[in-house]
């Protein structure tokens, strides 16, 4: 990428418009009552206390040493038509497009994927804006640990029957997710997702299996709380 294309480079920042105006207060209660801004705060509060996604990515980030803070790292704003989220790397904020999201289960899916890159930031420093291979990763394992990918979704969208269907759902939606954010060709883009492709694809931390769907949450999200408790037993047997 030469000079000329990295000073327009906008990294997605135009699909977030808000970003660009430095609104990153909230605003009155008399603003935000009874409008996109209070319900999409509504349904992101219902997530992260019932979503086994959410869960468990809050606990492993705050197990890492970056507790995420309602208040401080969730945002919702007007978006661009074509987006329902974004991590903001330069402020640890996930954006959430309250003109975009307007079901529960849709809100649930984008704060899982938001948190996922989120998690990625912690534990993997990622170097979101100059790392190609970075952001691909992420967006790899965003796509697949998300529920993006779930059958019930790919039905809903008419797309299945496909052998390995995961995977070209994952790799597709993780393309589509860098092409937004990037300047680069169809094809640059496809090289780089296949050269991190088998890596990131098999990388499921936290959550240490693909959770295909809600059940499959939950179960890994027992496994991570049994998991800490665990830990103090076997010092205590070994009288540590």
């Amino acid at each position: 990428m030469d000079q000329t294309e990295q000073q327009e480079e906008d990294y997605g920042y135009k699909l977030f418009p808000e970003r660009n105006l430095g609104k990153f207060q909230k605003g009155s209660i008399a603003e935000s009552l009874f409008t996109f801004n209070h319900k999409c705060q509504v349904m992101l509060q219902f997530a992260i206390e019932t979503s086994p996604y959410a869960k468990l990515l809050l606990g492993a980030m705050k197990s890492s040493g970056c507790a995420v803070y309602k208040d401080r790292h969730f945002s919702c704003e007007d978006c661009d038509g074509t987006v329902s989220g974004g991590f903001d790397a330069t402020s640890s904020q996930i954006v959430l497009c309250q003109n975009n999201i307007h079901q529960q289960s849709h809100m649930n899916r984008v704060v899982t994927h938001e948190l996922i890159h989120a998690f990625d930031h912690c534990r993997a420093h990622v170097d979101w804006f100059n790392n190609f291979k970075h952001l691909a990763c992420s967006e790899i394992r965003a796509a697949n640990l998300s529920g993006d990918c779930s059958f019930n979704n790919e039905v809903s969208r008419f797309n299945f029957g496909l052998k390995k269907h995961h995977q070209e759902c994952v790799r597709g939606r993780a393309l589509r997710s860098i092409l937004a954010v990037r300047k680069v060709s169809r094809e640059e883009a496809e090289k780089v997702v296949d050269e991190v492709f088998n890596t990131c694809f098999n990388d499921h931390a936290p959550f240490g299996r693909i959770p295909h769907d809600k059940k499959d949450a939950k179960f890994a999200y027992r496994d991570f709380e049994n998991r800490d408790r665990e830990v103090p037993k076997l010092m205590l047997v070994k009288g540590i």
